[in-house]
């Protein structure tokens, strides 16, 4: 059996591997254009991920309908961000040696089942199928980030990867709104059976659009897990794991309060706060492409250049936000900064540990979990204390910033090798 999904593996890389190659003989060299399993495994990244952020959205009816107080409904988005943080890691290196597209399907599958069972049963059931979810979105996001550098060759990776998590961006800033949207027209349950039915949309996609293990392809080398886990600890990896956690804390910690910095003290009217927020949207989607056309060569002044507009921008709102005028645009270049980095971070990531992507795409993933998990924490340590709401933006310049020293140090090692 050990052997079977040895080669199991093997084959399937090496199918992925020759259909980049093919893609690239078919435009004469040229290597520009990403292939359709790049954007199929985007839009399944953007079908699960909005579970994630839809919840917030209709957090009060799910604590009324399901008999909870609001805080113990709360939990219901902690236990998503514990499966994603401490489950992802653990099922790489379980899934090491199964096909990439099995892999793939069955994490689809596990969390498309365990967010409809979730929404038939309890409070109880629904917390447990919460965490089993965020295991499940953990592991796909890990797997069909390998996964799309596999389907490119080597000039087009950071591109491939901000493709990926472009599913995410827009997973924020419209996959969850809408469903919060449909829940109030329905009830809370209907924005999560869309985040069912585009699941198995996303299944569907991967299972025709993605290549399959061919009999006959070379077999690639074994996957180890003892040589995944001896990568893993290499200081120059989880130094990139702290600029990931530190620079996703920064900018959504500004974006998490956005809306209600633009409720009371822009006073801009309700019906414009989505629009506003969309732009941070319109600048994510802005900053990957600048970002994926530039990490493949220029890694670190991607990151640099994220990190440092990041914290001048965070500064800027707390000015900004009292004029209409002058946070629209810092809102959309704020979006813009903040997604620069995560191509470069990805880049980084899988340069650094080449024996160990699954593993360490896994972590990676868990990394921008714990930076989006732990800005509720920094931010009630202020605003609990008295603090005027735009304290979140300060917080959020002082973790950018603090990301600059450790990507200095990152790019003399890289320098040195």
């Amino acid at each position: 059996m050990d052997t079977i999904g040895t080669e199991s593996a093997g084959t399937d890389a090496a199918g992925m591997e020759s259909t980049a190659m093919a893609a690239k003989r078919r435009g004469g060299g040229r290597t520009d254009r990403l292939p359709a399993g790049v954007y199929l495994l985007g839009f399944s990244l953007f079908a699960m991920g909005s579970a994630e952020f839809l919840l917030a959205g209709v957090l009060p009816s799910v604590a009324a309908d399901l008999n909870v107080t609001l805080s113990s409904a709360g939990l219901l988005i902690t236990a998503f961000a514990v499966g994603v943080v401490l489950g992802g890691p653990p099922f790489a290196v379980l899934s090491l040696r199964w096909p990439r597209r099995t892999t793939l399907v069955a994490t689809q599958a596990v969390f498309a089942a365990s967010v409809a069972a979730g929404l038939l049963g309890n409070y109880q059931v629904l917390l447990l199928s919460r965490a089993i979810s965020g295991i499940a979105y953990a592991g796909f996001f890990a797997v069909a980030s390998v996964t799309a550098l596999r389907l490119v060759t080597p000039d087009l990776t950071a591109r491939a990867s901000a493709v990926v998590v472009s599913g995410l961006s827009v997973a924020m800033v419209a996959g969850g709104p809408a469903g919060t949207l449909l829940s109030h027209f329905t009830n809370w349950r209907g924005g999560f059976w869309a985040v069912v039915a585009l699941t198995v949309a996303g299944m569907i996609g991967c299972l025709l659009g993605l290549p399959a293990a061919r009999p006959g392809d070379a077999p690639a080398a074994r996957p180890r897990v003892g040589a995944e886990l001896a990568t893993m600890r290499q200081p120059s990896l989880w130094g990139i794991y702290a600029i990931t956690v530190l620079t996703t804390a920064a900018y959504m910690i500004t974006f998490n309060y956005l809306a209600a910095m633009l409720d009371e003290i822009t006073r801009l009217p309700e019906s414009w706060i989505p629009a506003v927020l969309a732009l941070f949207g319109a600048g994510a989607f802005a900053g990957l492409s600048v970002g994926g056309r530039i990490a493949d060569r220029r890694p670190h002044f991607a990151l640099l250049t994220g990190a440092l507009a990041t914290a001048l921008l965070s500064l800027l709102m707390v000015a900004a936000i009292h004029r209409a005028w002058a946070v629209l645009p810092t809102v959309f270049l704020l979006g813009v900064a903040a997604f620069v980095l995560n191509p470069a971070l990805y880049g980084r990531v899988f340069a650094i540990a080449a024996d160990a992507p699954t593993l360490a795409g896994a972590t990676t993933v868990s990394a921008f979990q714990l930076g989006i998990s732990i800005t509720p924490v920094l931010a009630a340590a202020v605003l609990t204390h008295g603090a005027a709401l735009t304290s979140v933006s300060w917080i959020g310049a002082a973790l950018a910033t603090a990301a600059v020293p450790l990507i200095l140090l990152d790019r003399a090692r890289r320098a040195r090798n």
